[in-house]
């Protein structure tokens, strides 16, 4: 076995040169968010966290992306579970490419619908299909949520795979207020240096 020519190698007592087995990954899933702003508004996906189950995964989302804006409720899905489409441009929308075609396999569940209309934007939630797999999913959003804009990208989750704000959990809301002294326009910066411009005259 050859020696490492790096003192600091040597000293660590590292095998060299031999196969050991990788040891398992140690690193949290990720877990897709979606919020809902003000209630009876829609849901959009407003990022990630890393987390060890679904429900730390909620409270994760929850002091993520509800410290700095209002927040009605949350939808949190492991990201494994997001079935995504392709991507389209310009006017062609991504329902033109999704096939009629399906696999019969599965029962009957919900399904839920993301549409991304504008790129560089954030999927937004635009309804529920009862469809038996991801693929079929897609076929029925297809006949439901076709008429409007171009839609680039869809993302379809089961619906039983989300873990939803649910009625009882909406009280740990009711301490959040719309934190405005973060935003700069709060601070009326404008209005004071036009008041400093005036002393100085």
């Amino acid at each position: 076995m050859n020696k490492s020519l790096d003192p600091r190698v040597n000293r660590l007592d590292l095998p060299q040169g031999e196969l050991t087995p990788k040891v398992p990954l140690d690193q949290f899933g990720t877990f897709e968010v979606f919020v809902q702003l003000k209630e009876g508004k829609g849901y959009r996906h407003e990022g990630s966290v890393h987390a060890p189950n679904i429900d730390m995964a909620f409270l994760f989302a929850k002091e993520q992306f509800s410290r700095r804006l209002m927040c009605a409720g949350i939808f949190v899905a492991e990201t494994r579970n997001v079935f995504v489409t392709g991507f389209t441009e310009d006017k062609d929308s991504i329902y033109n490419h999704i096939s009629d075609d399906f696999p019969e396999d599965g029962e009957i569940e919900n399904y839920e619908v993301f549409h991304l209309n504008k790129r560089g934007k954030q999927h937004e939630h635009i309804g529920s299909v009862p469809s038996k797999n991801h693929q079929h999913a897609l076929a029925q959003a297809k006949g439901e949520f076709i008429d409007g804009p171009p839609v680039f990208n869809i993302w379809v989750i089961k619906t039983a795979d989300i873990l939803f704000t649910e009625e009882e959990d909406m009280i740990m809301w009711n301490t959040l207020h719309e934190k405005k002294f973060r935003d700069a326009s709060d601070y009326k910066a404008a209005d004071k240096i036009k008041a400093f411009k005036e002393r100085q005259q």
